[in-house]
């Protein structure tokens, strides 16, 4: 699926299942929801959990970082694309997600906003990425992504104890394309 397509897609379905576990996946493939960004497994389990996915008509965004037997290296990427059908990788490492947009996947950029001092740090990161979108958590945080979203045009994401129907309009009001969220509550508004 091209970088376009996802994005109409999260366009379209803006809340995100995100999946740490079995019963999650589970619930997820019962869900009409489209996208699904899978937080767990390992290299031998992986292609499974995205084949499951795929077959059930998901756009699947793996995250790399927590694939267990992927080293943090570019080749979690090669891995991703050259054994599992996943439509894209999120990142918390902005080298990676630059390989793996020139792999063709599409690319998620993933920051943890703790601080005053990860926050300055996300405002310079933004101004040299090459990603297809950023995903801030919390997503709780309406007004820093207000500010993230006047220094960029590249989509946002929220996620992150996000886990009420105010808190999701709350994200999207502020610039979110979508949120995530591992809450079935959430799955369902």
């Amino acid at each position: 699926m091209s970088s376009i397509s996802v994005l109409e897609e999260l366009y379209d379905n803006p809340v995100i299942m995100a999946i740490k576990n079995n019963k999650d996946l589970h619930k997820c493939l019962e869900s009409e929801n489209r996208v699904v960004f899978v937080l767990y497994g390992n290299i031998e389990t992986i292609p499974h959990i995205v084949k499951k996915l795929k077959d059930a008509n998901k756009v699947v965004i793996v995250h790399e970082d927590l694939i267990e037997g992927l080293s943090s290296s570019n080749y979690a990427a090669s891995f991703i694309k050259n054994y599992t059908q996943a439509d894209g990788v999120i990142s918390t490492r902005p080298s990676n997600v630059t390989y793996a947009r020139k792999l063709g996947l599409f690319t998620i950029l993933r920051f943890f906003l703790i601080d005053s001092i990860s926050f300055e740090n996300m405002k310079q990161t933004i101004k040299d990425v090459n990603c297809d979108a950023i995903e801030i958590l919390p997503g709780v945080l309406p007004d820093q992504m207000k500010e993230v979203k006047k220094r960029t045009n590249i989509p946002l994401i929220a996620g992150g104890l996000i886990a009420k129907r105010e808190e999701v309009i709350n994200a999207l009001n502020a610039g979110a394309i979508a949120i995530s969220s591992s809450n079935y509550k959430v799955w369902l508004m």
